[in-house]
């Protein structure tokens, strides 16, 4: 069984902007987030996980 990772990446605007990345496995209600304070740090952790996925 091959396991699939969607993989998301948004902008939050709540005092400040932050960027928040989530993957998740949809058949397991399987989710991890994680939320970064620069658009930079952002990117490089959604390419991360695109790069396990």
């Amino acid at each position: 069984m091959s396991i699939k990772w969607e993989v998301t990446i948004m902008e939050l605007k709540d005092n400040g902007k932050k960027f928040k990345v989530t993957r998740r496995i949809g058949e397991l209600s399987v989710a991890e987030t994680k939320v970064f304070d620069t658009k930079e740090e952002a990117i490089n952790q959604f390419q991360k996980w695109l790069s396990q996925s």
